[in-house]
Formats: C-alpha cells, sequence, structure tokens
C-alpha cells in the first residue's frame, strides 16, 4: 500500500477537533504500526466508523488486520478484553501499542458477519458465545455501575438537545431502571456492552468469533441489552420481546433485569449527536411495555 486512503466512512471524525487531529495523524500511525510489526499492508475495510481497520499480512506470510482505534471511552479497554479471552470465542490479540492506540489482531477469513445468516441462527450462535464471554473481568475494565450513572447524569440533557424527541416517559423509565439495577448486580464478569450480529465474523479457526468489544464488568443480564435489540434479527416488537423471553430462557437470566438493563442502555444509545436512532425509540418502547 503505497499511499493511505481513509474510507469515507470515516469522514464524519472531520467534524470536531479531535477527530481532525485524529485523521491527519493515521498517515504516519499507519506507517510506524507496519515498521514495527513488519506488516505489508492492503487498502482499508471501508465500512469502520469509530477505527481505521486494514488486512495486514506479517513477516511469516500469516494474515492480521491492523486496527487504528480513535481514543474514546467505550474502546479504551479492547485490548484487556481481548487478552482475557485468548481467543476463546474471540479473535485473538496478536500486538497492541499502546501509545498509538494500535491492535494487531487475529484475522476472520471469510470474514461474513453473522448479520447475513437468518435470524434463527443468528440467535442461536449469539446465545452460544455469550457464556464463553463471561470470563473474570480483568483489572481496569470499566465497571457497569459506573457506566449506568454515566448515562443517568447525562440523559436529560441529551434528550433536551436533542429537541426532546421522544416521550419523556421513555427517558423516566430509562432513569428509574438505571437507579435500582447497578446497586441489585449478580456476579460480575466481562461483557460486551456492543455484541450484535455485526460484531460476530465467520472464521477458519472457529465458525464464528467476535469482534470490537467494548467491555465493561458487570452482570450477565446485561449482555442480552444489544442482542435484544438488534434489527439485523428482524426488528418488531414480537421479534424484540421473542429475543428477550428466549435469551433469558436458554441462558438462565432473570428477565427483568434482563429487560430493565435492554430498556436503560437502548435509550442511553438512542442519540447520535443531536439526532435520534429512531429504531432505537421505539426498541425502547417495546420493552418498556414488556
Amino acid at each position: 500500500m503505497n499511499r493511505l486512503e481513509v474510507p469515507a466512512s470515516l469522514g464524519w471524525m472531520a467534524r470536531h477537533e479531535r477527530g481532525r487531529a485524529w485523521l491527519a495523524a493515521l498517515p504516519r500511525i499507519v506507517t510506524e504500526c507496519a515498521e514495527q510489526w513488519a506488516l505489508q499492508l492492503q487498502p482499508p475495510f471501508p465500512d469502520s466508523y469509530v477505527s481505521l481497520v486494514l488486512p495486514a499480512t506479517r513477516a511469516d506470510g500469516s494474515a492480521a488486520v491492523l486496527k487504528i482505534q480513535f481514543p474514546d471511552r467505550e474502546t479504551e479497554h479492547e485490548a484487556t478484553a481481548l487478552a482475557a479471552w485468548a481467543g476463546n470465542g474471540a479473535v485473538r490479540l496478536l500486538a497492541c501499542d499502546e501509545d498509538r492506540h494500535a491492535l494487531l489482531l487475529e484475522r476472520c477469513e471469510p470474514g461474513t458477519p453473522l448479520s447475513a445468516r437468518a435470524t434463527a441462527e443468528g440467535l442461536g450462535v449469539l446465545g452460544r458465545l455469550l457464556p464463553r464471554l463471561w470470563v473474570p473481568a480483568p483489572p481496569g475494565i470499566r465497571s457497569l455501575a459506573d457506566e449506568a450513572a454515566w448515562w443517568s447524569d447525562r440523559l436529560v440533557a441529551t434528550w433536551e438537545r436533542a429537541g426532546r424527541p421522544f416521550d419523556v416517559e421513555l427517558i423516566d423509565a430509562a432513569l428509574e431502571a438505571l437507579d435500582w439495577l447497578p446497586q441489585t448486580q449478580g456476579e460480575k464478569v466481562l461483557l460486551h456492552q456492543d455484541l450484535h450480529p455485526g460484531n460476530v465474523l465467520a472464521a477458519h479457526r472457529e465458525p464464528w468469533l467476535v469482534i470490537d468489544p467494548k467491555p465493561l464488568a458487570g452482570e450477565r443480564e446485561f449482555a442480552l441489552a444489544p442482542i435484544v435489540r438488534a434489527a439485523e434479527l428482524g426488528h418488531s416488537r414480537t421479534l424484540t420481546i421473542a429475543r428477550l423471553d428466549e435469551l433469558s430462557r436458554m441462558l438462565h437470566l432473570d428477565r427483568e433485569r434482563a429487560r430493565a438493563w435492554a430498556l436503560a442502555q437502548t435509550v442511553a444509545w438512542s442519540f447520535e449527536g443531536n439526532s435520534t436512532i429512531e429504531g432505537h425509540v421505539a426498541s425502547a418502547r417495546w420493552l418498556r411495555e414488556a
């Protein structure tokens, strides 16, 4: 690769100063990582929105992925989570450069996302992967209680800044859940708080491997949230509640706690800047009624 072409999907970063600085630094960071890890790089994958991700070949001829993260609070412990999983149901971490926010990862081939499969098959795959990820959370991982407090502190202001785009009852329901859930959690484990079908890829080493953790340390019931609302598995009230019921039963989890966590996180994640993700709002309404 002679010249780095930054994918259009990362163009939104140029809207703010930190993003512009990160985009400007990418060519240097990529060059330094390629030299440090003796990589031959190919053009970046075109559909990454918060990191630059490039196929790579190592000096021994093995395939890998170079991932340059935009530093933010959700991804700051990705390497720690991947190291804790050690390839058990997730991609392997091959190397890490904390100063450059760079990860060298196992490459999933063929890399087809689970979202391309039938919904029933996808739900089964996710249900089997989850228990493998529930290892003891390593030191340094942010707690689910701290994350819940962060959402709670900002939720009303974010909703008002967005123009109060949906009924206040949803905000109230999320705040109520965020008030009682953190203090009454069960056993804390390592969680992937964004485990939807697009973050599970087909691979040779295992049929399916998890990527892109946004790790937290908290109770298992929370882990159902991104799957319950996953539009890739079908977006309707019936299907959303069916996923909640099926996963709670399959994994022997407390359905009400799983429902309340899914509602709270879905409301908290319903905003992109001053805009609203309408699908998340619909999912939150269904969960409030469930």
